[in-house]
């Protein structure tokens, strides 16, 4: 995990969204949000996947540090195949908190990219 990420500089969810919603509206792109609108998904269904992908990844991200914690007995576990089921359950884990509703971080991504694309269709 960097230093220079958004939770590390104090910044709270709305105030990154706001922070992108501002550079697509001045028609610049922010690195995760900006793509995501970029992308220009056309019906509400498009623009909640495409939330719900974002607030997925964004968990995935969050949970990973917490499970690399996690010790493995040596005994019965360890290796390659460990690895890469970890990081398979964790994307699953992050997908699945998120279908059941998540952090609500989708639902604030949903408003940013509707608010650009009004602003777009003006």
């Amino acid at each position: 995990m960097t230093s220079s990420s958004a939770l590390d500089k104090g910044l709270n969810v709305s105030s990154v969204l706001q922070n992108a919603q501002t550079q697509a509206g001045q028609g610049q792109q922010s690195s995760s949000v900006g793509n995501l609108l970029a992308k220009k998904a056309k019906t509400p269904e498009q623009i909640k996947e495409a939330a719900q992908g974002f607030e997925a990844m964004f968990l995935n991200q969050m949970l990973k540090p917490m499970f690399d914690t996690i010790k493995t007995d040596e005994m019965f576990g360890g290796g390659e195949g460990e690895d890469m089921w970890k990081s398979m359950m964790v994307d699953t884990y992050a997908k699945e908190i998120t279908k059941k509703g998540g952090v609500g971080i989708a639902e604030q991504v949903m408003q940013v990219m509707i608010k650009a694309q009004e602003a777009g269709n003006e």
